[in-house]
């Protein structure tokens, strides 16, 4: 039975990634509600460096998990 992993640099990316549009998204809420774009930059780069952290251990133990894994051998060959 082959097991599927995925390697610590796909998930920094991945984290990189999706981080970047969170904190776009962060910041301009931020800015919605507070009306100061100073202090919506200050939140967004707060949370832009602590959510990578939490991103990634959180898909490293998701990846220790085999729940909802399906691994699919390849196409049969000779």
């Amino acid at each position: 039975m082959k097991q599927v992993e995925e390697r610590k640099r796909r998930s920094i990316l991945k984290a990189i990634s999706w981080r970047t549009t969170g904190t776009i998204d962060t910041i301009i809420v931020s800015w919605i509600i507070s009306g100061k774009f100073n202090t919506a930059i200050s939140i967004g780069c707060v949370e832009l460096f602590t959510k990578i952290f939490l991103y990634y251990f959180h898909e490293r133990i998701w990846n220790k998990i085999r729940f909802g894994q399906v691994v699919k051998d390849g196409e049969y060959s000779i």
